[in-house]
């Protein structure tokens, strides 16, 4: 992988983004409710600072998502049967998708409660 093109790693990414929308159901409904968001602020119109954090927040919860599947893929193939340590770790993992998006939510609210003020 080192030394490759800007271009050939790029074209790496994106296969990862289709690949998590092909593959994750999660991906696609964080995606969902990311399209949900930017139409908030297209109807709310709030200062740009809101449109920065929102669309951060976004981005790390759709990264956490992403994170979260690849992590889950690995641990199945190195570990196909069930036990209890990594039924815990893949908990974690998907706390850690929900702690983001429970952010990305707050944000939105806050930004309502302001904007109806």
């Amino acid at each position: 992988m080192k030394g490759r093109p800007l271009s050939e790693r790029i074209g790496f990414a994106l296969a990862g983004l289709r690949t998590g929308w092909r593959r994750e159901a999660s991906f696609r409904s964080n995606i969902g409710f990311a399209s949900g968001a930017a139409v908030a602020l297209l109807i709310l119109r709030p200062v740009p600072v809101w449109w920065a954090l929102v669309a951060v927040t976004v981005a790390i919860v759709l990264a956490l998502e992403l994170l979260n599947s690849a992590l889950e893929g690995v641990i199945d193939l190195l570990h196909p049967g069930l036990h209890p340590e990594i039924g815990a770790v893949k908990d974690m993992l998907a706390g850690a998708v929900l702690m983001a998006a429970l952010v990305v939510a707050a944000a939105m609210v806050i930004d309502t409660m302001e904007w109806l003020a």
